[in-house]
């Protein structure tokens, strides 16, 4: 089981989200919601992303050093922009963060009405620890099959929770559905049948263990 979690806002919204707090509110583990730096400093538009990143790395590190763990006992992530960037930072080319996973709420796979926009998954091979995708089936920024072709090219265990009629702000229904997924139930919706982000992380870093030694 992983000793923390580590969540990070999208660019329109800050750590009070709903649906980062309702993560927090059923986490068997510590739970620190960050803020960016702009979004403390009052301002609404975001920094670039190696400031945003170099924020997630900054972030991580202190709270793994107030839990007196290292980075590999946390697990990062976050909604829409504030997971595209931990993911950034797990993937760096010359200093990726060590974590134990990535947890990916809506995460922003290509900008709506834009259909011939880049995706944003150069960096996504290079991700090596579990990742777990919470997404609404109706999100404008990635279908779930969109989703799932794009993170295919993952190496290490990938698991997709889908809340269904959902889009990308989960709006109204996010928080007990996410707070079902971090509490591993959700006896309505079904998000849940495996288990939620603390037994997914201790199933996967299980598995992950078995891939290694089998390629190494």
């Amino acid at each position: 089981m992983p000793s923390g979690l580590v969540v990070f806002p999208g660019a329109g919204t800050s750590a009070d989200h709903s649906s980062l707090v309702a993560i927090e509110s059923a986490s068997h583990v510590p739970v620190e919601r960050a803020d960016f730096p702009y979004r403390r400093a009052g301002r609404r538009a975001p920094d670039r992303a190696p400031v945003l990143v170099e924020a997630v790395r900054t972030e991580a590190k202190a709270v793994a050093e107030t839990l007196g763990v290292p980075t590999t006992q946390l697990v990062i992530g976050g909604r829409s922009m504030g997971g595209r960037m931990c993911s950034m930072a797990v993937a760096d080319e010359s200093d990726p963060l060590q974590v134990a996973g990535l947890v990916l709420i809506a995460y922003p796979l290509r900008p709506p009405r834009k259909p011939g926009a880049e995706a944003r998954v150069a960096h996504l091979p290079r991700i090596t620890v579990p990742v777990l995708c919470v997404s609404g089936t109706r999100d404008e920024f990635g279908s779930p099959d969109d989703l799932r072709e794009a993170f295919s090219v993952v190496p290490s265990p990938v698991e997709f929770r889908f809340l269904d009629g959902k889009r990308h702000d989960l709006a109204r229904a996010d928080a007990p559905r996410l707070r079902a997924v971090a509490a591993h139930a959700d006896d309505a919706g079904g998000l849940a049948r495996s288990g939620g982000v603390e037994a997914f992380f201790r199933r996967a870093a299980q598995q992950h263990a078995g891939h290694r030694s089998a390629l190494f």
